[in-house]
Protein backbone atom coordinates (compact mmCIF):
# COMPACT_ATOMS: atom_id res chain seq x y z
CA UNK A 1 0.00 0.00 0.00
CA UNK A 2 1.44 3.38 -1.04
CA UNK A 3 2.12 6.01 1.60
CA UNK A 4 -0.66 8.30 0.36
CA UNK A 5 -3.15 5.41 0.28
CA UNK A 6 -2.14 4.28 3.75
CA UNK A 7 -2.46 7.79 5.14
CA UNK A 8 -5.91 8.22 3.62
CA UNK A 9 -7.07 4.82 4.85
CA UNK A 10 -5.95 5.66 8.39
CA UNK A 11 -7.82 8.96 8.35
CA UNK A 12 -10.97 7.33 7.02
CA UNK A 13 -10.79 4.59 9.63
CA UNK A 14 -10.11 6.96 12.50
CA UNK A 15 -12.90 9.33 11.50
CA UNK A 16 -15.36 6.45 11.31
CA UNK A 17 -14.37 5.10 14.72
CA UNK A 18 -14.19 8.51 16.41
CA UNK A 19 -17.63 9.48 15.06
CA UNK A 20 -19.16 6.23 16.34
CA UNK A 21 -17.48 5.86 19.73
CA UNK A 22 -15.79 9.13 20.60
CA UNK A 23 -12.12 10.08 20.62
CA UNK A 24 -11.18 8.73 24.03
CA UNK A 25 -12.69 5.28 23.50
CA UNK A 26 -10.63 4.43 20.40
CA UNK A 27 -7.07 3.08 20.57
CA UNK A 28 -4.38 3.43 17.90
CA UNK A 29 -4.32 -0.33 17.36
CA UNK A 30 -8.05 -0.24 16.56
CA UNK A 31 -7.51 2.52 14.00
CA UNK A 32 -4.69 0.50 12.44
CA UNK A 33 -6.80 -2.64 12.29
CA UNK A 34 -9.77 -0.79 10.73
CA UNK A 35 -7.44 0.75 8.13
CA UNK A 36 -5.74 -2.56 7.31
CA UNK A 37 -2.42 -1.12 8.47
CA UNK A 38 -0.14 -1.53 11.46
CA UNK A 39 0.35 0.77 14.44
CA UNK A 40 3.79 1.74 13.15
CA UNK A 41 2.17 3.20 10.03
CA UNK A 42 -0.16 5.31 12.16
CA UNK A 43 2.66 6.71 14.25
CA UNK A 44 4.83 7.20 11.15
CA UNK A 45 2.22 9.40 9.46
CA UNK A 46 0.66 11.16 12.45
CA UNK A 47 2.78 10.60 15.55
CA UNK A 48 -0.04 10.23 18.05
CA UNK A 49 -3.81 9.81 18.18
CA UNK A 50 -4.10 13.58 18.62
CA UNK A 51 -2.07 13.95 15.44
CA UNK A 52 -4.63 11.79 13.64
CA UNK A 53 -7.48 13.93 14.95
CA UNK A 54 -5.75 17.15 13.95
CA UNK A 55 -5.25 15.80 10.42
CA UNK A 56 -8.95 14.87 10.19
CA UNK A 57 -9.96 18.40 11.19
CA UNK A 58 -7.46 19.96 8.80
CA UNK A 59 -8.60 18.08 5.73
CA UNK A 60 -12.25 18.95 6.37
CA UNK A 61 -12.10 22.47 7.72
CA UNK A 62 -9.59 24.07 5.37
CA UNK A 63 -11.74 23.78 2.23
CA UNK A 64 -14.92 24.50 4.19
CA UNK A 65 -13.55 27.64 5.79
CA UNK A 66 -11.97 28.80 2.53
CA UNK A 67 -15.37 28.65 0.84
CA UNK A 68 -17.01 30.42 3.77
CA UNK A 69 -14.55 33.29 3.49
CA UNK A 70 -15.15 33.57 -0.26
CA UNK A 71 -18.90 33.78 0.21
CA UNK A 72 -18.59 36.17 3.14
CA UNK A 73 -16.40 38.54 1.11
CA UNK A 74 -19.17 38.69 -1.48
CA UNK A 75 -21.82 39.19 1.20
CA UNK A 76 -20.02 42.09 2.87
CA UNK A 77 -20.25 44.13 -0.32
CA UNK A 78 -24.05 44.29 0.01
CA UNK A 79 -25.14 47.73 1.20
CA UNK A 80 -28.50 46.91 2.79
CA UNK A 81 -27.80 45.54 6.29
CA UNK A 82 -30.69 43.06 6.29
CA UNK A 83 -29.78 41.64 2.91
CA UNK A 84 -26.13 41.58 3.97
CA UNK A 85 -27.00 39.69 7.17
CA UNK A 86 -28.95 37.11 5.20
CA UNK A 87 -26.04 36.66 2.78
CA UNK A 88 -23.53 36.34 5.64
CA UNK A 89 -25.62 33.63 7.25
CA UNK A 90 -25.85 31.79 3.95
CA UNK A 91 -22.07 32.09 3.62
CA UNK A 92 -21.71 30.30 6.94
CA UNK A 93 -24.36 27.64 6.38
CA UNK A 94 -24.01 26.65 2.72
CA UNK A 95 -20.50 25.11 2.86
CA UNK A 96 -21.55 22.84 5.73
CA UNK A 97 -24.22 21.33 3.48
CA UNK A 98 -22.68 21.48 0.03
CA UNK A 99 -19.59 19.65 1.30
CA UNK A 100 -21.63 16.84 2.84
CA UNK A 101 -20.97 14.47 -0.05
CA UNK A 102 -17.30 15.42 -0.34
CA UNK A 103 -14.97 13.66 2.12
CA UNK A 104 -12.45 16.49 1.78
CA UNK A 105 -14.96 19.17 2.72
CA UNK A 106 -17.17 17.97 5.54
CA UNK A 107 -20.17 15.72 5.71
CA UNK A 108 -22.56 14.20 8.17
CA UNK A 109 -19.94 11.86 9.61
CA UNK A 110 -17.53 14.70 10.35
CA UNK A 111 -20.41 16.77 11.72
CA UNK A 112 -21.31 13.88 14.01
CA UNK A 113 -17.69 13.72 15.13
CA UNK A 114 -17.68 17.47 15.82
CA UNK A 115 -20.87 17.17 17.85
CA UNK A 116 -19.40 14.35 19.95
CA UNK A 117 -16.12 16.17 20.53
CA UNK A 118 -17.90 19.36 21.55
CA UNK A 119 -18.49 17.63 24.88
CA UNK A 120 -14.88 16.44 25.21
CA UNK A 121 -13.16 18.13 28.11
CA UNK A 122 -9.61 17.22 27.03
CA UNK A 123 -7.53 20.38 26.70
CA UNK A 124 -5.61 19.03 23.70
CA UNK A 125 -8.83 18.17 21.84
CA UNK A 126 -10.33 21.57 22.59
CA UNK A 127 -7.16 23.20 21.26
CA UNK A 128 -7.53 21.36 17.94
CA UNK A 129 -11.19 22.41 17.65
CA UNK A 130 -10.39 26.02 18.51
CA UNK A 131 -7.54 26.09 16.02
CA UNK A 132 -9.84 24.83 13.28
CA UNK A 133 -12.82 27.11 13.87
CA UNK A 134 -12.21 30.07 16.20
CA UNK A 135 -10.72 32.38 13.58
CA UNK A 136 -13.53 31.84 11.07
CA UNK A 137 -16.14 32.07 13.85
CA UNK A 138 -14.78 35.42 15.02
CA UNK A 139 -14.83 36.70 11.43
CA UNK A 140 -18.49 35.80 11.11
CA UNK A 141 -19.39 37.31 14.47
CA UNK A 142 -17.69 40.55 13.41
CA UNK A 143 -19.49 40.52 10.06
CA UNK A 144 -22.85 39.89 11.72
CA UNK A 145 -22.21 42.69 14.21
CA UNK A 146 -21.74 45.10 11.29
CA UNK A 147 -25.33 44.39 10.24
CA UNK A 148 -26.90 44.92 13.67
CA UNK A 149 -26.70 48.48 15.02
CA UNK A 150 -26.39 48.52 18.79
CA UNK A 151 -26.31 44.75 19.23
CA UNK A 152 -24.10 43.48 22.04
CA UNK A 153 -21.32 41.15 20.97
CA UNK A 154 -22.06 38.66 23.73
CA UNK A 155 -25.63 38.31 22.46
CA UNK A 156 -24.36 37.65 18.94
CA UNK A 157 -21.99 35.01 20.32
CA UNK A 158 -24.86 33.26 22.10
CA UNK A 159 -26.97 33.16 18.97
CA UNK A 160 -24.06 31.98 16.86
CA UNK A 161 -23.87 29.07 19.32
CA UNK A 162 -27.52 28.28 18.60
CA UNK A 163 -26.84 28.44 14.86
CA UNK A 164 -24.03 25.92 15.25
CA UNK A 165 -26.34 23.62 17.18
CA UNK A 166 -28.94 23.86 14.41
CA UNK A 167 -26.29 22.89 11.84
CA UNK A 168 -25.17 19.91 13.90
CA UNK A 169 -28.66 18.53 14.40
CA UNK A 170 -29.91 19.18 10.88
CA UNK A 171 -26.94 17.43 9.29
CA UNK A 172 -26.70 14.52 11.70
CA UNK A 173 -30.37 13.52 12.07
CA UNK A 174 -32.23 14.79 8.97
CA UNK A 175 -34.64 11.85 9.19
CA UNK A 176 -36.28 13.46 12.25
CA UNK A 177 -37.74 16.20 10.03
CA UNK A 178 -39.14 13.61 7.64
CA UNK A 179 -40.58 11.52 10.47
CA UNK A 180 -42.22 14.28 12.49
CA UNK A 181 -43.68 15.93 9.39
CA UNK A 182 -45.12 12.55 8.35
CA UNK A 183 -43.24 12.82 5.08
CA UNK A 184 -44.49 16.31 4.19
CA UNK A 185 -40.90 17.59 4.52
CA UNK A 186 -37.71 15.84 3.46
CA UNK A 187 -34.96 16.30 6.00
CA UNK A 188 -32.41 15.28 3.37
CA UNK A 189 -33.40 18.18 1.09
CA UNK A 190 -30.32 20.35 1.52
CA UNK A 191 -31.70 23.39 -0.31
CA UNK A 192 -34.75 23.47 1.95
CA UNK A 193 -32.63 22.83 5.03
CA UNK A 194 -30.30 25.71 4.16
CA UNK A 195 -33.24 28.05 3.57
CA UNK A 196 -34.89 27.10 6.88
CA UNK A 197 -31.73 27.36 8.99
CA UNK A 198 -30.79 30.71 7.43
CA UNK A 199 -34.27 32.20 7.80
CA UNK A 200 -34.65 31.08 11.41
CA UNK A 201 -31.18 32.41 12.26
CA UNK A 202 -31.86 35.70 10.50
CA UNK A 203 -34.90 36.32 12.69
CA UNK A 204 -33.02 35.59 15.91
CA UNK A 205 -30.01 37.75 14.98
CA UNK A 206 -32.10 40.58 13.52
CA UNK A 207 -34.00 40.89 16.81
CA UNK A 208 -30.74 42.03 18.47
CA UNK A 209 -30.56 45.30 16.51
CA UNK A 210 -31.53 48.31 18.62
CA UNK A 211 -33.76 50.82 16.77
CA UNK A 212 -32.26 53.79 18.59
CA UNK A 213 -28.77 52.84 17.44
CA UNK A 214 -29.88 52.95 13.81
CA UNK A 215 -30.56 56.70 14.10
CA UNK A 216 -26.83 57.41 14.19
CA UNK A 217 -24.47 56.71 11.27
CA UNK A 218 -23.43 53.07 11.15
CA UNK A 219 -20.50 51.59 9.33
CA UNK A 220 -20.03 48.01 8.19
CA UNK A 221 -16.95 46.17 9.38
CA UNK A 222 -16.14 45.91 5.69
CA UNK A 223 -15.79 49.71 5.34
Amino acid sequence: MAHADTRSAILEAAEKLFSERGFGAVALREIAREAGANVGSVTYHFGTKLGVLEAIYSRHTRPMNHRRLELMAEARRIADPDQRLMAILRAYVIPAFTSSDDPAGGGARFTRLRAMLSADGTAEVRKIIAGAFDEISRAFIDAIAGCLPGARREDIVWRSQFLLGALYYTLVVPERVSRLSDGAADGHDHERAIAEVVEASFVTFRALARPEAAKTPQYSVAD
